[in-house]
């Protein structure tokens, strides 16, 4: 068991590890896929870069200071956190536990562009199988997204809803997998005061009684919702440790919200390493 998870190795994540590992945690960072950071082409207004960085540049400095300071650092795709008495998380490829866990993914809610998607949310369009599925019981349900974080949505779904097909929207299927496979491209979502019907751009219809948005991985609101944490919008509440309304549970960054610069997910990360410590204690 770890003492702190860290889910993301931006600023945030890797100033929390720092932080969290100097005052004496046993710190795991999960990371995966592109960081924010990685796309800024160059950074002019962050402290003691004289004439600027690139974004990368500055992301993979921050990850070899995490590693030269013995912070244990994995590769892995974090597919859903919950907490009993400990915090567990999962990954595509195994489960860690922690006393405490630091959601640092920023926020990476997306939404397809698809007609009557914005129309629908609330009303048919979902974006978390755990809790939201219990409403599609022996019900017809799709999944939209190509990736593992889809494949683990459709999986919550099989077991409540009558039928579980994933639609990818025109790209190709990443997973091998016992689910109904659809590529087309999607033109329209329809209904009533609810969803009732999905149109394809080659013509063609499906009937359906509920969607579920699972598109790249799960990101900060996707965890946030599962695991009953307060939300602005798609943005996680904290209050000024960084602590979510559930003990243990920190959020800093992107991920809640405000200005979204590199010296203020430093700041977030800073305090909510040192909460997450003071926490364990």
């Amino acid at each position: 068991m770890y003492d702190v998870i860290i889910i993301g190795a931006g600023p945030a994540g890797i100033s929390a590890g720092i932080y969290a590992k100097r005052a004496g945690a046993n710190v795991l960072i999960l990371y995966h896929g592109i960081s924010n950071l990685q796309n800024a082409s160059f950074i002019q207004n962050y402290y003691g870069f004289e004439d600027g960085i690139d974004g990368d540049e500055l992301y993979q400095k921050g990850i070899k200071q995490a590693q030269n300071i013995g912070i244990e650092m994995q590769d892995e795709e974090v597919l859903n956190i919950s907490k009993d008495e400990k915090f567990l998380v999962e990954t595509t490829t195994r489960n860690y536990s922690s006393k405490a866990v630091i959601i640092a993914t920023g926020n990476k809610k997306l939404r397809p562009n698809i007609d009557g998607l914005l129309e629908f949310e609330g009303k048919g369009i979902n974006y978390c199988a755990i809790c939201d599925g219990f409403f599609y019981r022996n019900k017809q349900v799709a999944v939209i997204g190509n990736g593992k974080y889809a494949l683990s949505e459709a999986d919550v779904l099989k077991k409540i809803a009558n039928n579980v097909t994933i639609l990818t929207d025109g790209e190709e299927f990443k997973e091998h997998c016992n689910f109904d496979v659809i590529t087309k491209k999607i033109k329209l979502i329809q209904g009533d005061n609810t969803v009732n019907l999905i149109k394809f751009e080659d013509g063609t219809s499906m009937p359906i009684n509920g969607i579920f948005i699972a598109l790249g991985e799960a990101g900060s609101t996707d965890f946030a919702k599962k695991l009953g944490v307060m939300l602005n919008g798609d943005d996680i509440t904290v209050d000024e440790k960084m602590q979510t309304n559930i003990e243990g549970l920190y959020a800093c960054g992107n991920s809640t919200g405000g200005l979204l610069q590199v010296s203020k997910a430093v700041y977030e990360g800073s305090v909510a390493g040192l909460s997450a410590v003071n926490y364990i204690k």
